[in-house]
């Protein structure tokens, strides 16, 4: 009877360390993806959303090109190494990440955004703000100045400490992708198919290299040099634009309807035949994906929510924090 009594007891001992035990890896698992928050900077850098916006916004009096640069940037920063800064680093040997071929395209005045951010919100709160926070807070403020959706953006990230070209391909989404390698691609970061699908919005702003999707007007197929699925006065209009050899310097808008708006115009272009990329085009031709363009080319508030909820997604992807990587002082240079 005792040796039963001792037993039990020794199961129960067990049963409780095992509790235990999960009680202290679910605060560790807590610590880690945790750490973001909207308010994370309240106490140690309160003006920091207001200095940023003012940066942001003196850059946009000066060019449009501030809105799709500095959106871009933030994109192509959380697909390589997480949302870390690493693609504002400067290498004097042209080997960051900002130095691939993948890269080479980024607006300089994007990069000039986030630095000028940084100089005036370190002047208010040394030591204190991320780059790649900054770089979050930037990302949110075009996207409203140019009539999009405002949104809550969470903070506290760190800034990385690895920044290689030789890291870049392959982690980038291609114009020449389909549905399921956008998928695929995306999936690796946490993001559906709809988050997915929102995020490609960001092309209803900006412009691009002709030489990016040249192959839809002059060698599709053997069968038809033009791309069938190409609205044919569309076709006409990116030929006119981008002849055969043209410059690589010149670039066309995205959208040709309203490329100065943060609006659901994108999505009613898809449907039109006027997608500039094979990568927009893959979202209505496929009958997975064609139900959600339709949906936010007819509701800007449908569109505006997904949008609103893959930007809070995007910006958790790969984040450092708490005692990982570094608060840059200079967002191009490594602190050591």
């Amino acid at each position: 009877m005792e040796r039963k009594r001792g037993v039990l007891m020794e199961m129960r001992k067990m049963q409780a360390w095992r509790r235990l035990c999960l009680v202290m890896v679910l605060l560790m698992v807590g610590q880690g993806e945790g750490q973001l928050a909207e308010n994370f900077y309240s106490s140690s850098c309160p003006n920091v959303e207001a200095i940023v916006k003012q940066e942001v916004s003196t850059k946009f009096s000066q060019t449009f090109t501030t809105i799709p640069a500095t959106l871009r940037l933030f994109f192509h920063d959380c697909f390589v190494e997480g949302c870390d800064a690493s693609v504002l680093i400067s290498s004097p040997n042209g080997d960051a990440e900002k130095d691939s071929d993948d890269n080479l395209s980024l607006a300089g005045d994007g990069f000039d955004t986030v630095i000028k951010a940084k100089q005036s919100v370190e002047a208010a709160c040394p030591g204190i703000v991320s780059c790649a926070d900054i770089l979050a807070l930037a990302a949110r403020d075009v996207v409203v100045l140019a009539g999009g959706p405002s949104f809550s953006v969470e903070l506290g990230r760190r800034d990385g400490l690895i920044s290689q070209a030789s890291r870049v391909a392959g982690n980038l989404p291609e114009p020449s992708f389909d549905l399921d390698q956008l998928n695929s691609m995306f999936a690796r970061h946490n993001l559906s198919q709809l988050d997915m699908i929102a995020l490609s919005g960001a092309h209803t702003v900006g412009f691009s290299h002709c030489s990016r999707f040249a192959n839809r007007l002059y060698s599709f197929s053997s069968s038809s040099q033009v791309d069938p699925s190409l609205d044919s006065d569309y076709a006409k209009q990116l030929m006119s634009g981008c002849p055969q050899n043209v410059d690589p310097s010149i670039a066309i808008d995205m959208d040709p309807v309203t490329p100065r708006t943060f609006d659901n115009e994108y999505y009613q272009n898809l449907v039109a035949g006027k997608g500039l990329f094979t990568s927009d085009e893959a979202l209505f031709s496929d009958p997975s994906s064609q139900p959600t363009v339709t949906d936010f080319a007819n509701s800007p508030g449908e569109f505006n929510g997904a949008f609103i909820t893959a930007m809070r997604k995007l910006g958790r992807v790969g984040v450092k924090t708490g005692d990982q990587g570094e608060i840059r002082k200079d967002c191009t240079a490594f602190n050591s």
